[in-house]
C-alpha cells in the first residue's frame, strides 16, 4: 500500500508546529459580548431571591438572565446519537441548585471588568440544603437531589429519582452462584475508582452570532457538533434548520467535550440581545463546572479451578452520576461488557449487575476509556490476586483465558472475536518488559524494590448498530480532491488518517486530497468523535466514497474516450484504455471538462454503520520502583503491546498510545477529584489537581501486533481509548509484587502504600 500504513506527517503539523492553527477564540471579533456565569457556592440549595436590579445599572451590562428567564425544557448535555439514553435532567437555569459551581445567572457585558463587576452585584439568598456528597449512602437516601416529576427518559433505563437511582441494569448467563460454589479457588474483592479530570489544554469556550438570516450561528471547541446543534435547538426550543455549528481546531477533549457544556451560555444571549457573544471557560470552572470520569464501586467475584481457568465472574458496580447524568447509564455498562468477556471460559457463567445514583458533586460524563477503564482496574487487580493466590505467573494466567479467533462472546455483545493478536501482544510486551529476569521482583538496595505487573484489555470500535458516520468526496477541476467529513479531529490526527484512506483507494498523493473542517451546514452527518469510532466507521464511509468515486471517474473517462467501462482502468492519474494504453485522457483534463459546458460535476457521499464493534486488545507491562521507607512509587518503564487491526499510520497510532498510557499512570498514581464536607471541589487547578508531566512519566514503548479486521477500512480497528485501560491494574500490581500491598482504591499513593506496608501488607 502506498499511504495506508505509511508513517506520514500530519496534514497540519505545519500549521501547529508555528503556531498558525485557528481555534475557537482566534475566530471571535474583539466586539462581542464577554458571557460569564454566576455558580452556586452551595451543593444543594433552592435560590429564596435573586437581585439583578444594581448589576444591570453598571455601564455596559447588556443582560442579566435568571432562571426566570429561560426556556424550561428538560435536556441533557450529553452528546450521543438519539435517542439518547440520558435523563433530560437539567434546565439551562433552575431554581435549586445541585452542585458547588451549578450555574444560577447568566451575565453579559462589553467586556470582561464590567461583567466582573456587575457578578459582584449580584445579590442571591438560598434556602441552604443538605448535601448529599457519599455515593455509596445515596441510594435511598432521605436527601433526595432530583425530587421534580418533570425528568424525561427517551425509553426506560431502570431509574428511580426518587431513590436517587439514575439507572440500573443486569446481564447475565448461568447459574454463577452454583458455579463459584463449585470451583477450586474465588477471589471476592471490592475496588474503587475516583473521578479524574480529563485535564485538556484548552479550557471550553465557545462564540455565537446571529448571521444575515437570523440563523444562529454556533463556533465552538465541541467534539460532537451535530449532536450539538440537536441539543441547542432542543433547549432553546428552536427547530434545528435556526441552527448551525462550525467545529474549529480543538485544543484537546478526552471525552469532556462529548457534552454540552459552554455552548447555551452564550447563545441564549445572542438570542435575547440580538448581539455576538462569547464564554471562556477559566481553568477553575474547566475543573470544577463542567465534568469528569465517574467514580465507582466495583465488586468482583472471580472463581477459577487449581490451575487457573476462570470458571465464573460476577461484577457488580455502583457508579456516581453526581448531580446530573448524562453519560451514566452508558458509561457504567463499560465496566463490564469490556471487561468479563476477555476470559472466555466464564462465557456460560457471568452475572454483571450495576446501579447509578444521583449525589450533590459535578457531574460526571465522557472520559477516555468511558468506563472500560474502571473496570479493567477492578478484573485485572482480581484476576492477578487470583494469579498470586495460586501461584501461577499473571501471563501465563491470561493465557489459559484469552478467547480465540470465533469464539463467543455474550459478555461483550457484539458476536464472536473477529480478529485478535491478543496471545501475540501478551508474549510480545512479556518478552519486551525483561519479565523472565525481573518478576516479581528485585532488591536493589535496602530500601528500594523494583517489581513489575502486567494487565490486559479490549475496547471497542464504534457503538454497533447505532452510531452512522459520513464523508464526501469532491473532485475538483484540477484533478485534486476535497474530503469533507463531520469526524472531529481533536488533536488525534483523524483527519490525516482519513485523507490516507481516501488517496490509498484514489491512487494518489496525500497531497492530492484537502480535508474540510466541520460545519453542519456543509459537512455530511457524522456523530462526532467518541467511542473510538473514527478510523473504523468514518474510515468505512470513506472508503467507500473513495471506491465509488473511482468508479465514476472510470465512467466519465471511458465515455470521453469512447471506450467500453469493462475497458477503462484508472490509475490515479489517468483513465486509459486496458486494451490500447495508448488510448488515455488525463484525470487533471477529464476534471476540468467535467467542470464546464455539458459536463458533470463528480461528488459522492457514503454513509456506514457498522452492526459490530471489534474489539482492540493490547496487553500492558509495568516496570515500578518503590521506595520501602516513604511507600513512593515510581514508574520506570512500561510497555504496551497493540493489536488495532491493521495500523494505518504508525506515528500516529504510537503517539495515540503513549499518549493513553500516560493519562492511564496518571490515574494510577496521582489523580483523585476530591471534595470537602461542603461539596466545594478541593483541587480545582493544576496547582492542586496534579497530572504527571513528562518529567514524571518513564519511557512508554510501545508495538503492535496487527490482525486484520474484516469488517473495518484495510483491515483496521481503533486505538483512541483501548491504551488507558491498562496502567492501573498492572501498576497496582506491581506494587503488591514490591511491598505485599494491595491498594484496591486508587490513586496508589504514598500514603496508602506505606500504611498498608505497616499493617502487614494484604
Amino acid at each position: 500500500m502506498n499511504t495506508v500504513g505509511q508513517r506520514i506527517p500530519k496534514i497540519d503539523a505545519a500549521a501547529l508546529t508555528t503556531g498558525k492553527g485557528v481555534y475557537t477564540e482566534d475566530l471571535t471579533p474583539q466586539n462581542c459580548l464577554v458571557v460569564k456565569v454566576l455558580r452556586s457556592p452551595h451543593a444543594h440549595a433552592r435560590i429564596k431571591s435573586i437581585k439583578c436590579d444594581t448589576a444591570l445599572k453598571v455601564n455596559g451590562i447588556e443582560c442579566i438572565l435568571t432562571y426566570k428567564d429561560v426556556p424550561k425544557i428538560r435536556y441533557t448535555f450529553a452528546g450521543q446519537s438519539y435517542p439518547e439514553p440520558s435523563p433530560y435532567d437539567r434546565y439551562i437555569l433552575e431554581e435549586v441548585v445541585r452542585y458547588v459551581g451549578d450555574p444560577v445567572a447568566i451575565v453579559a457585558g462589553r467586556d470582561e471588568r464590567t461583567v466582573d463587576k456587575a457578578m459582584k452585584m449580584i445579590r442571591v439568598k438560598y434556602e441552604v440544603r443538605e448535601p448529599l456528597l457519599d455515593f455509596e449512602q445515596a441510594l435511598d437516601s432521605p436527601v433526595v437531589v432530583h425530587p421534580e416529576s418533570d425528568l424525561h427518559y427517551n425509553f426506560d433505563i431502570g431509574g428511580d429519582p426518587a431513590r436517587n437511582l439514575v439507572a440500573s441494569g443486569e446481564d447475565s448467563a448461568g447459574d454463577v452462584e452454583a458455579a463459584l460454589a463449585g470451583c477450586d479457588v474465588v477471589i471476592d474483592r471490592t475496588y474503587y475508582t475516583k473521578a479524574n479530570a480529563q485535564a485538556m489544554m484548552e479550557t471550553f469556550r465557545t462564540y455565537t452570532y446571529l448571521d444575515h438570516n437570523g440563523r444562529l450561528n454556533v463556533v465552538s471547541s465541541t467534539q460532537i457538533p451535530f449532536h450539538c446543534r440537536r441539543i441547542i435547538a432542543h433547549a432553546l426550543g428552536l427547530p434545528k434548520t435556526a441552527v448551525r455549528v462550525v467545529k474549529p481546531r480543538i485544543g484537546g477533549g478526552f471525552g469532556a467535550k462529548q457534552a454540552m457544556v459552554s455552548e447555551l451560555f452564550p447563545a441564549i444571549v445572542t438570542l435575547r440581545t440580538g448581539k455576538p457573544a462569547r464564554i471562556v471557560f477559566t481553568r477553575q470552572e474547566t475543573f470544577s463546572a463542567s465534568n469528569s470520569r465517574h467514580q465507582m464501586r466495583l465488586h468482583v467475584r472471580l472463581g477459577a479451578t487449581r490451575d487457573g481457568v476462570v470458571k465464573a465472574i460476577s461484577l457488580h458496580t455502583l457508579s456516581n452520576a453526581g448531580a446530573y447524568a448524562e453519560h451514566a447509564c452508558t458509561t457504567i455498562g463499560l465496566s463490564g461488557t469490556k471487561t468479563i468477556a476477555l476470559y472466555s471460559h466464564a462465557k456460560d457463567h457471568y452475572r454483571f449487575t450495576h446501579q447509578n445514583v444521583y449525589t450533590n458533586t459535578m457531574a460526571g460524563g465522557a472520559f477516555r476509556g468511558y468506563g472500560a477503564t474502571q473496570g479493567c482496574f477492578a478484573i485485572e487487580s482480581a484476576a492477578n490476586e487470583l494469579a498470586a493466590h495460586l501461584g501461577i505467573d499473571p501471563t501465563e494466567l491470561r493465557l489459559r483465558n484469552i478467547p480465540s479467533v470465533g469464539d463467543p462472546m455474550p459478555a461483550f455483545k457484539d458476536g464472536p472475536l473477529s480478529s485478535s493478536r491478543l496471545e501475540d501482544c501478551i508474549r510480545r510486551g512479556r518478552e519486551l518488559i525483561g519479565w523472565d529476569e525481573k518478576y516479581p521482583c528485585r532488591q536493589l538496595d535496602d530500601h528500594t524494590v523494583r517489581a513489575v505487573g502486567m494487565a490486559i484489555t479490549m475496547q471497542g470500535s464504534g457503538i454497533a448498530g447505532i452510531d452512522t458516520c459520513s464523508a464526501t468526496l469532491r473532485l475538483n477541476d484540477d484533478g485534486f480532491y476535497t474530503l469533507m467529513i463531520g469526524a472531529t479531529d481533536m488533536g488525534t490526527g483523524c483527519d490525516t488518517i482519513l485523507a490516507q484512506m481516501a488517496a490509498e483507494v484514489l491512487h494518489c498523493p496525500i497531497e492530492r486530497i484537502t480535508v474540510d473542517g466541520v460545519d453542519t451546514d456543509h459537512s455530511p452527518f457524522d456523530k462526532g468523535s467518541y467511542a473510538s469510532s473514527t478510523t473504523y466507521v468514518t474510515g468505512m464511509a470513506v472508503v467507500k466514497a473513495a471506491t465509488k468515486l473511482c468508479d465514476i471517474i472510470r465512467q466519465e473517462g471511458a465515455r470521453r474516450l469512447g471506450i467500453p467501462v469493462t475497458q477503462a482502468n484508472f490509475d490515479g492519474d489517468r483513465v486509459l484504455s486496458t486494451m490500447d494504453p495508448g488510448k488515455a485522457i488525463l484525470l487533471s483534463t477529464l476534471a476540468q471538462a467535467l467542470c464546464v459546458g455539458a459536463g458533470r460535476w463528480l461528488q459522492v457521499t457514503e454513509t456506514h454503520a457498522s452492526p459490530v464493534s471489534p474489539p482492540p486488545l493490547m496487553a500492558g507491562f509495568a516496570e515500578v520502583e518503590v521506595d520501602l521507607q516513604t511507600g513512593q512509587a515510581k514508574v520506570v518503564d512500561y510497555v504496551g503491546v497493540v493489536d488495532c487491526g491493521t495500523v494505518i499510520n504508525p506515528n500516529l497510532a504510537t503517539v495515540q498510545a503513549q499518549g493513553g498510557i500516560a493519562q492511564g499512570i496518571g490515574m494510577a498514581l496521582y489523580e483523585d477529584v476530591q471534595y470537602d464536607s461542603r461539596g466545594r471541589m478541593r483541587n480545582n487547578s493544576f496547582m492542586q489537581y496534579k497530572i504527571p508531566s513528562r518529567l514524571d512519566l518513564p519511557e512508554i514503548r510501545v508495538e503492535f501486533a496487527p490482525s486484520y479486521e474484516p469488517s473495518g477500512p484495510f483491515g483496521a480497528k481503533s486505538i483512541g481509548e483501548v491504551v488507558i485501560n491498562t496502567p492501573s491494574p498492572a501498576i497496582a500490581d506491581a506494587v503488591a509484587n514490591a511491598t505485599g500491598v494491595r491498594v484496591r482504591e486508587l490513586p496508589l499513593t504514598p500514603e496508602k502504600i506505606l500504611l498498608g506496608m505497616k499493617a502487614g501488607g494484604c
